[in-house]
C-alpha cells in the first residue's frame, strides 16, 4: 500500500527557523546546496537533512543539474498554513476592534 501523502507535516517542516530561512532563500530563486549552505553557519550535512524534511513535506524539490543538486520552492502546500491562519485572524481582528473601542472611549472620557 503506497501513499502519496507527505512524510513530514507542513507545520513540522516550517517549525524550524533554519528551514524557514531556506524557504525564504528559495522563494527568490532556485539554488544549489552549496549556495544554500553558504547562508548558514551549520554543516552541509545539516542543510541536506533540512532539505530532506522540506522535500518530504513537498515544500521543495531537488533536481540534478550537472554535478550539483539544485533546489526550488514548491509553495502550494503553504496554502494549508494560510488557511489555518486565516481562521484565527478573525480572533485577532476582534481583539483589535475591542482595543480600539476601549482606547477611543478612554480618549473621549479624558477630554
Amino acid at each position: 500500500m503506497t501513499s502519496s501523502a507527505p512524510k513530514h507535516d507542513i507545520f513540522q517542516a516550517i517549525a524550524d527557523p533554519t528551514r524557514r530561512k531556506v524557504l525564504e532563500l528559495l522563494s527568490e530563486k532556485e539554488l544549489p546546496i552549496s549556495e544554500i549552505t553558504s547562508h548558514f553557519s551549520i554543516s552541509r550535512t545539516a542543510i541536506v537533512k533540512h532539505l530532506h524534511i522540506l522535500s518530504e513535506a513537498d515544500l521543495v524539490h531537488g533536481q540534478k543539474k550537472g554535478r550539483e543538486k539544485v533546489y526550488y520552492l514548491q509553495p502550494e502546500p503553504l496554502k494549508e498554513v494560510q488557511d489555518w491562519l486565516s481562521y484565527y485572524e478573525q480572533f485577532w481582528t476582534n481583539k483589535l476592534s475591542i482595543l480600539q473601542h476601549i482606547v477611543e472611549r478612554d480618549e473621549e472620557g479624558n477630554q
